[in-house]
């Protein structure tokens, strides 16, 4: 069997690498070894975060509704609660957008709230 020179293959492969290690420090963004393990590494950390960032953002927007809730004088969870008892549909991406532009908005869905829960 002919011995096989892979030179155009391996440079497009290797070159492809190393375009996407740009900016990373020392040997991971010059020598194509440690670059292809970096890249292994960084394209599944971003593939995992890419996940993270969904609950990130939920932990955020509940933080800031429950910081609004408690201004009105309720907590997250009993506001959520005669929410969700009154039929109110909002989610909490919407319901956190209120609460940190538009109080007023904010404050009569808490009294919709405090009234389905009877207080």
């Amino acid at each position: 069997m002919p011995r096989v020179k892979g030179g155009t293959v391996a440079r497009h492969r290797h070159k492809k690498i190393l375009k996407l290690a740009r900016g990373y420090r020392g040997a991971k963004s010059k020598l194509f070894r440690p670059a292809n393990e970096q890249m292994l590494k960084s394209l599944s950390y971003a593939y995992a975060h890419r996940k993270d960032k969904k609950s990130d953002f939920r932990k955020l927007w509940i933080a800031r509704i429950n910081a609004a809730a408690r201004l009105n004088g309720i907590s997250y969870s009993r506001l959520m609660y005669g929410l969700k008892e009154a039929g109110v549909d909002i989610n909490r991406k919407m319901l956190a957008e209120l609460a940190v532009n538009d109080m007023p908005a904010f404050g009569k869905l808490v009294d919709v709230a405090r009234q389905r829960l009877g207080g």
